[in-house]
């Protein structure tokens, strides 16, 4: 019986033989041989359990060498893509360098765009083999393409400063009739106040009757002049307007050399719209007497929605003839043509402009009545703490001056606003004739070739039909806001 040696123990960790089949392999750190080995189970971490790895001789693989799966190519014998040249060969220019479909050569021209790999469009490329936006030019103060809300009222500003001499001084000569008369009116009605009183009571009815009629006959005379001054200045604004789309400049007598053949088309077509206003208003006091008459309390009742309802036709009528006076200018029409023209154009628009217009009319009602307020509180100050004690005379000059002053400062702030909305209303019939016409199109052309400087844009212009379509023009299309 042989004894044990005390000092050898059984390999641990691993250090333990394998077991394959129940037969237990021998140590090769004994005898140096080879471990046989059984099937790999991967039960545990190595040197663990059942998944005990044996201790590899020198030059064996180490350890969890995994079995071969098929035949792995050998190092440096994969596949080429495209192998590159060999170091001094570089392909000539124009010469592909390999036969792989899809490869970019150098020297070749890129290929028709195809959109990303991933089927969306790269960086900077247009998307779907569209050609690229091209923007409109804007050679003046509007785009040359149909207009948007901020872009006529920009316009508008901009008219207004460049043509200033123009458009400004038409816009004062416009309102100076009526500021006269109203400056007139305060000082006569100032100075005669105490008179005036002491005459009315010795006068007769049939005099009080005859100078009631005298004045109302005066205002109406001055009004009728004003309208008709207004009329064939608004006209007559619209050149500066239509010159500024191609940055053309315009005094005061180059804008009534322009203009100054159709201001006989213009005093008719305020005729007209001033006649038809008239017996508008006169249709409906005539139906407004006749329900109260006939049906007393029940036709008061009829007039409630009468009124309003005769209010909307108005409003509906103003818009559908409004741009008439830049068509009877622009497009050398007569009075009867420039109203059929504007009820043309703007077809289809209605709402658009009518919000336009509702819009400049309530900034420049709101402007004018915050400039005038200081203006309004002038006779309290100037009574109250410059002239507290003051007599009659005092009072009598204080209520001409600020009556004065207050009749000029509203013909400057009436002239401004006056001068704006016109800028506006001939801006919205060049935008419908961009829109219907094809304006835009023969601006540009115009402008290209600079011809007739001193005449009016779109003038002799001819209905062409609307601009490209976006997506076909050449090089690039524009926004087509139609």
């Amino acid at each position: 019986m042989s004894q044990q040696d005390p000092g050898a123990q059984e390999p641990q960790g691993g250090d333990r033989p394998a077991e394959s089949g129940g037969a237990r392999s021998k140590d090769p750190g004994i005898d140096g041989a080879p471990e046989a080995q059984g099937p790999a189970h991967d039960d545990g971490g190595p040197g663990f359990g059942p998944n005990i790895q044996p201790v590899p001789p020198n030059g064996q693989p180490g350890w969890g060498v995994q079995p071969e799966r098929g035949n792995q190519p050998e190092r440096g014998n994969q596949p080429g893509w495209g192998a590159p040249p060999a170091w001094g060969k570089q392909p000539e220019w124009g010469v592909p360098t390999s036969s792989q479909p899809g490869q970019q050569h150098w020297g070749t021209p890129p290929p028709p765009y195809q959109g990303s790999p991933y089927g969306q469009p790269s960086y900077g490329q247009p998307p779907y083999n569209q050609p690229r936006y091209v923007a409109p030019p804007k050679p003046g103060i509007v785009p040359l393409r149909p207009l948007m809300f901020g872009e006529i009222l920009d316009g508008s500003f901009q008219t207004i400063r460049r043509n200033a001499k123009a458009m400004l001084g038409a816009a004062v000569l416009a309102q100076s009739l009526a500021a006269i008369l109203a400056a007139v009116i305060t000082a006569v009605s100032a100075t005669s106040l105490v008179s005036f009183e002491a005459w009315a009571e010795n006068a007769t009815p049939a005099d009080l009757a005859s100078l009631g009629l005298g004045f109302l006959a005066a205002i109406l005379v001055v009004l009728v002049l004003t309208l008709f001054i207004s009329a064939v200045l608004q006209g007559a604004m619209v050149v500066p307007v239509a010159r500024s789309i191609l940055n053309r400049p315009t005094g005061f007598r180059q804008m009534w050399r322009l203009a100054r053949s159709r201001a006989w088309a213009l005093a008719r077509l305020a005729a007209l719209m001033m006649t038809a206003g008239l017996l508008a208003f006169l249709v409906l006091a005539g139906i407004a007497v006749a329900l109260v008459v006939s049906m007393e309390g029940t036709g008061a009742l009829l007039l409630i929605p009468l009124v309003p309802a005769f209010i909307a036709l108005f409003v509906w009528i103003y818009i559908k003839l409004m741009v008439a006076p830049a068509a009877v200018v622009i497009e050398e029409l007569g009075a009867l043509d420039g109203l059929r023209r504007s009820w043309s154009l703007t077809r289809a628009n209605w709402w658009r402009i009518f919000g336009i217009t509702l819009v400049v009319s309530i900034m420049v009602s709101v402007i004018g009545q915050v400039v005038m307020i200081p203006v309004s509180l002038l006779p309290t100050f100037l009574g109250g703490f410059i002239s507290p004690h003051g007599g009659t005379e005092q009072e009598i000059g204080i209520a001409v001056a600020v009556g004065v002053a207050t009749a000029v400062l509203g013909a400057l702030i009436g002239a401004v606003g006056y001068a704006f909305q016109t800028s506006v209303m001939a801006l919205i019939y060049m935008d419908l004739r961009m829109r219907k016409d094809g304006l835009d199109i023969a601006l540009l052309r115009l402008m290209e070739t600079g011809a007739d400087p001193e005449g009016i844009p779109g003038r002799g212009t001819t209905a062409t039909g609307p601009g490209p379509v976006p997506g076909t023009g050449p090089g690039g299309a524009w926004p087509n806001g139609r």
